[in-house]
């Protein structure tokens, strides 16, 4: 199972989200300018090249609660196979395969709504 966002999803979310809310690091190569796939939980010391990348704690962490008052907090759950998040009644709604992509489909969309 998917448990941290890859370098594309990482890439967008650094533009829209504090990069201090990502608890992993995306390494880039010297030798072709690409980033190494498996990230790291903590860059070592002041790492030049890095990539911010989240968990999926992470994730759920910057979606926020009370972000309209008849929406209350957020919830992830598995039905069928398939991933959610949802706030209150299914009123903002996001599935995907797995809760990473869930979360980060969310965000994106919290982000368009300008409720982020």
């Amino acid at each position: 199972m998917k448990t941290y966002t890859d370098i594309e999803q990482s890439k967008k979310l650094a533009e829209i989200l504090p990069l201090e809310s990502a608890d992993m690091y995306y390494l880039k190569r010297e030798i072709n300018n690409t980033f190494i796939e498996t990230p790291i939980v903590k860059p070592i010391g002041c790492m030049p090249n890095i990539l911010p990348c989240w968990s999926l704690a992470a994730l759920f962490k910057v979606i926020p609660e009370g972000i309209i008052k008849k929406y209350y907090c957020p919830n992830l759950q598995k039905e069928n196979g398939k991933y959610s998040v949802a706030y209150g009644d299914d009123e903002l709604l996001c599935i995907a395969d797995n809760p990473v992509d869930a979360c980060y489909e969310m965000i994106l969309k919290l982000y368009e709504l300008n409720l982020l």
